[in-house]
């Protein structure tokens, strides 16, 4: 088949992996996530009416390799699609290392396509011509050093979404609300920022009003241990040097500092005194923003997907998710 035509069997087995009644219990258990997460995650964040054209860009841009072995996150259970597709466009020879802890997804997919050219492998690291990992710095450097002089190592590493506010606050707060509550925030496409041109206090009410809105359609599963330890810390920051508005399944702060907030529904606010400043916010974040989602005419960013509040966590079907330069 062609490198296309690849892609869409692959699409074509998520899809299955979709309508399978057992995946989402499945999906619960191995994510933390509720029901109703997970369900709008499959519904609405997976990538299976990717058009033509998107495919066809993947497909272009994925190169050509001898083998390509690639390095799953759990971060975001539906990533795997998009990930094995890259591989599969580039290599008639893919293998794949599930997520311990969260490898649901991945292995219903590989299943469902039953390909031979795409393997499962209980091995972090094999020899291959390239490897594709996805996931924190630690992981990426780590099989970095494990890889084989031979392998060409991509890492797409760890980052954030920032949003750009201005005008009608009650839409912009309900349309990033969406944004951060898909996956319970803890994607790489997740908005942890919002800078607001105006009235960052009234934003700020009014997503988290939103954000409580939302979490009654849609509820928050557990925060790991790591994620309460840093919100408990991060609140108390907020609380002292700011302004806090904490709800049952969220929390958002007014604070001008750089005290990002840790995942699990929580969004930092701070004032902006006007779109022209943005740029240098975005280079004083470095290389870790991968999305901004905005209701304003922006300019393109280079290694930045611009997109519409409420798009930030579905990015055209078109490459790597993350537009920044693989490490």
């Amino acid at each position: 088949m062609s490198g296309a035509a690849d892609v869409r069997a692959l699409l074509a087995a998520a899809a299955r992996v979709a309508r399978d009644p057992a995946i989402v219990d499945a999906l619960v258990s191995s994510t933390g996530l509720s029901r109703e997460n997970v369900e709008l995650s499959l519904a609405a964040h997976l990538e299976l009416d990717a058009p033509d054209a998107e495919i066809d860009s993947l497909v272009a841009g994925a190169g050509r390799a001898e083998s390509v072995h690639v390095v799953l996150s759990a971060s975001v259970f539906v990533a795997p699609l998009r990930a094995i597709a890259l591989a599969l466009a580039a290599s008639d020879r893919v293998t794949v290392h599930a997520s311990r802890r969260e490898p649901v997804f991945a292995r219903a997919l590989v299943a469902a396509l039953g390909d031979p050219r795409v393997r499962l492998v209980e091995e972090r690291v094999v020899d291959a011509a390239e490897i594709h990992v996805y996931g924190r710095a630690e992981t990426i450097a780590s099989v970095r050093r494990a890889a084989g002089p031979r392998s060409i190592v991509r890492g797409h590493g760890p980052g954030l979404g920032v949003a750009l506010v201005s005008g009608d606050f009650a839409r912009a707060a309900s349309l990033l609300a969406e944004d951060v509550t898909a996956f319970d925030q803890r994607g790489c496409l997740s908005p942890r920022v919002a800078y607001v041109v105006g009235d960052a206090h009234a934003f700020a009410r009014a997503a988290a009003d939103a954000l409580e809105a939302r979490a009654a359609l849609f509820p928050r599963g557990a925060l790991d241990p790591g994620e309460a330890t840093d919100l408990a810390r991060w609140t108390s920051t907020a609380a002292y040097a700011g302004t806090l508005h904490r709800g049952a399944a969220s929390a958002v702060a007014v604070l001008d500092a750089d005290a990002l907030p840790p995942s699990g529904r929580h969004l930092l606010v701070r004032p902006l005194d006007s779109p022209a400043s943005f740029l240098s916010v975005l280079g004083a974040l470095g290389p870790f923003v991968t999305t901004v989602g905005t209701n304003l005419a922006l300019d393109p960013v280079p290694h930045v997907r611009l997109c519409a509040l409420g798009a930030m966590q579905r990015p055209p079907f078109d490459g790597p998710v993350d537009r920044r330069p693989p490490t």
